[in-house]
C-alpha cells in the first residue's frame, strides 16, 4: 500500500503538469479565437489541477504517512513525511501565487521536487521488499 501510495503521488506530478498545461494551451486557443477569458472563465483544465492538486493529493500523502507507521519499512516515515511537508508546501505555494504569480515559478519546481520524494519513497518500500528475499537464501 506504502508503494502505491507513493506512486500515486509521483504519478500524479505528471498528470498536474499535463492538466495545467492543457488549460494555458486551451485558454491560448480561445482567444486566439477571440474569446474573452476572466477569473470567471475556467478551462476544464485549470478545474482538474485545481480539484486534483487540493483535495486529491493532500489526502493521498496523509494516506502515505499514516501508512508509513504500519508499513514497517525502514527510512519510510521519514520518506512520507517528507512527503506530505512537501505536498503541503505545494498547496501553499498555489494559494501564494495568486496575488504574487512569480511564486507560481516556485510552484512549478516545487512539484519537481513533491516528484522525486516520492518517488525515493517508493524506491524505499521496493528496496524494504527486496531484502527479505535476498536475506532467505544466505
Amino acid at each position: 500500500m506504502y508503494r502505491i501510495l507513493a506512486m500515486l503521488i509521483a504519478i500524479g506530478v505528471v498528470v498536474q503538469a499535463a492538466a495545467i498545461t492543457y488549460a494555458m494551451f486551451d485558454i491560448a486557443h480561445k482567444t486566439d479565437d477571440g474569446q474573452v477569458f476572466t477569473k470567471d472563465t475556467q478551462s476544464g483544465g485549470i478545474e482538474l489541477h485545481a480539484t486534483v492538486g487540493m483535495m486529491v493529493f493532500p489526502l493521498i500523502a496523509l494516506a502515505l504517512l499514516v501508512v508509513s507507521f504500519f508499513a514497517g519499512i525502514p527510512g519510510g516515515v521519514k520518506w512520507a513525511g517528507i512527503t506530505f511537508a512537501v505536498t503541503l508546501l505545494q498547496v501553499a505555494l498555489a494559494y501564494a501565487g495568486k496575488p504574487v504569480p512569480l511564486i507560481g515559478v516556485l510552484h512549478a519546481l516545487n512539484a519537481f521536487a513533491l516528484a522525486a520524494v516520492a518517488s525515493l519513497a517508493m524506491r524505499q518500500a521496493r528496496l524494504a521488499g527486496a531484502a527479505p528475499a535476498q536475506a532467505a537464501p544466505a
